[in-house]
């Protein structure tokens, strides 16, 4: 018997967008079938590259042969895509972050799960295979009881970065700066690894970008549930960009993930005690900091993408979860938000948060 096939459409069509219509043509029983954009030449640029048509939204949210939408537009504007689909009886899949308050965000997940749509939301580091096998240390008991959880995002993005567009770096379309845009990925990986966060204490400036509206360094001390603590940092500002980075430490040992790959394993069942002043791990790449891809996001690669996109259709044709459903995805926006409030306030905040 036949797979059926699923056709997309991608609402949005700026820089995050080809990587979505590059995944989806990877994948067997998918195809990308139209593109919509408010700019018309971004769209028929989009639609060229990839063999789709270009068409007005509204047209794309009711052609019968798209069943799946990728939200690619603006993270304050996530919701109101993605109602619109779940209403149309679309699946959805939305961009980091699901959205950029947690009413916009509930608002979503529930139109789909009224719906009866699957929704997802992209974080597709969680495939990368150094996280994976991170993931597999802490599951499998290996790293031991955790204490300390870091990620650690330094980039660096110029001011013609932030006027590329004109809802960059803005509050009510950006949602915030370093950490909603950029740190967001790792925000999720740490929970992820780590568990649910249950304190935050954080300081945000605006130091190498006064122009803009938001952050460009932040810095967080969380306090997870299990009693861990560790330190969110999220930086637009460290030139010329260095390679994001997540560490965590347990009573078995340390494990260091960076730019994707696995740098840093050191059990203590594999290598037995220290000596009483402790030893030394060995430097990740020999102590050369390797190539920062997310310096340009076009080098990026775009296998996170599809092997998250084919999650997706697996929930889909099973009638399961996706492995990262709005659920899943407000708990990183959750944590962001209670950062942004402890910097407002000068104060600990505690999650979960009001939905005001």
């Amino acid at each position: 018997m036949t797979k059926p096939e699923h056709g997309f459409g991608i609402v949005g069509c700026g820089v995050i967008a080809p990587f979505h219509a590059k995944a989806i043509g990877d994948l067997p029983g998918a195809r990308l079938v139209a593109v919509a954009d408010t700019s018309p030449e971004r769209a028929l640029d989009l639609a060229s590259d990839f063999g789709a048509e270009a068409v007005d939204v509204n047209e794309l949210l009711v052609r019968s042969d798209i069943d799946v939408v990728c939200v690619c537009v603006p993270s304050g504007l996530h919701a109101a895509i993605g109602v619109r689909a779940a209403a149309a009886g679309k699946h959805v899949v939305v961009e980091k972050p699901i959205e950029v308050t947690l009413e916009a965000a509930d608002r979503l997940i529930t139109a789909c799960n009224e719906g009866g749509v699957t929704l997802s939301v992209i974080s597709q580091h969680r495939w990368d295979s150094g996280v994976q096998a991170l993931k597999e240390l802490v599951d499998s008991g290996k790293l031991g009881r955790l204490l300390l959880g870091d990620a650690i995002v330094k980039w660096y993005r110029t001011q013609q970065y932030y006027e590329s567009g004109d809802w960059r770096g803005t509050w009510k379309l950006d949602g915030g700066g370093a950490l909603m845009n950029q740190g967001v990925h790792y925000v999720d990986l740490l929970q992820w690894v780590m568990g649910p966060v249950e304190r935050v204490f954080a300081r945000t400036r605006t130091s190498a970008h006064p122009d803009i509206e938001v952050e460009d360094i932040a810095l967080a001390v969380l306090s997870f549930a299990s009693g861990a603590v560790g330190i969110l940092e999220s930086s637009t500002a460290v030139y010329p960009g260095l390679s994001e980075r997540l560490e965590v430490t347990g009573t078995g040992g340390t494990a260091i993930v960076e730019a994707g790959e696995l740098k840093v394993r050191e059990l203590k069942e594999e290598k037995g005690e220290t000596a009483p002043y402790g030893g030394k791990a060995p430097a990740s790449n020999d102590g050369k900091r390797g190539a920062a891809a997310a310096a340009n996001p076009a080098d990026i690669s775009y296998i996170g993408h599809r092997e998250q996109l084919r999650d997706v259709l697996h929930a889909i044709g099973s009638g399961g979860k996706p492995a990262i459903d709005g659920a899943e995805a407000r708990k990183a926006l959750e944590i962001i938000l209670a950062v942004y409030e402890s910097a407002r306030s000068g104060r600990d905040v505690a999650l979960p948060l009001a939905v005001v």
